[in-house]
């Protein structure tokens, strides 16, 4: 019985080292320098076209707030620029959203014109690098978003990967040690 407890800490342990050395979100501001902004005419459909957004991944979008916003919206929304009835908005000019899932999730400023100026972007999620583009129709859920100011995306995945490998190790060392007790 202790030499499969042992085998089983130690697999444990592994799979977590694995963890440790690089499955872990990216972080992604929309538009990278530019930002979120109608300046510039910044292709987003080009720019989000350049990326391999996963699970976890954190898009941060960044503007002023006295002319832009971000809002959530479905696919016919995002096509026509229909600010009507979007999946959700944020306001705060600093916003941080993580991929919870899978799919396409469509974003466009809610100033009028802004939209039809191009500033719009779909993220789209697959679910495996090898499969092409998901067609939908209609969004995923919503994605998790917070109100906090954004990490500088340089600093940001080099220390949320630093912060799940410490917590991971912990839980693999204290599982480990009451393998031998």
């Amino acid at each position: 019985m202790a030499n499969m407890t042992m085998g089983v800490a130690l697999l444990l342990l592994v799979v977590l080292l694995v963890n440790c050395l690089g499955i872990n979100g990216e972080v992604y501001k929309v538009g990278d320098s530019a930002g979120w902004t109608t300046v510039g005419n910044i292709d987003y459909k080009q720019w989000a076209a350049t990326k391999s957004f996963q699970l976890g991944d954190i898009i941060i979008f960044e503007y002023n707030s006295q002319f832009h916003n971000v809002m959530q919206v479905t696919h016919p929304e995002y096509r026509s620029c229909n600010t009507s009835a979007p999946i959700a908005t944020h306001t705060t000019g600093n916003d941080t959203i993580t991929i919870a899932n899978h799919g396409h999730h469509y974003f466009l400023c809610g100033v009028p014109g802004h939209c039809q100026s191009g500033q719009k972007v779909d993220i789209n999620v697959l679910r495996d690098s090898s499969m092409g583009p998901t067609p939908s129709s209609s969004p995923s859920p919503p994605m998790v978003a917070t109100s906090v100011p954004a990490p500088n995306p340089s600093e940001a995945a080099p220390l949320h990967a630093l912060c799940r490998c410490v917590g991971n190790l912990v839980v693999a060392m204290a599982v480990f040690a009451a393998a031998f007790v």
